[in-house]
């Protein structure tokens, strides 16, 4: 599922197994940098989930589907905002733009694969 316009694309993969959770995938750097999230993506503005980083995963995973596995949605992404953090970006999926943070919140005490996705408040104008 390459972008005609060679923007870097974003999977939302839907597991079944273990348990039901989805995993956020984004290009970059020649690989799908991966979250899995336990609760799937945040729908409420100012609302967090938890995401936890794993490994990254070839390019080709973009467009994988199994019989566990399916594509909740799909597109491309572009970087909002970048410090050693937060990610701050902008999702181009099915259902229009939305604007998520990307909180590292590993410290003293905490795992460093620890996240939060945050969806923003202020949103993008559609279109």
């Amino acid at each position: 599922m390459p972008d005609p316009a060679g923007r870097p694309v974003f999977v939302l993969h839907r597991h079944e197994r273990p348990r039901l959770h989805h995993d956020l995938r984004l290009e970059e750097g020649g690989v799908l940098r991966s979250w899995a999230l336990p609760k799937g993506l945040p729908t409420d503005p100012g609302a967090d989930r938890l995401a936890i980083a794993v490994p990254d995963h070839d390019l080709d995973h973009a467009t994988y589907a199994d019989e566990h596995k399916s594509i909740a949605d799909h597109g491309w992404w572009e970087l909002v905002d970048r410090t050693d953090r937060r990610t701050v970006l902008d999702l181009h999926g099915s259902g229009g733009v939305r604007r998520y943070a990307l909180v590292r919140t590993g410290g003293p005490g905490r795992p460093a694969t620890h996240h939060l996705l945050h969806l923003l408040r202020e949103q993008p104008p559609s279109g």
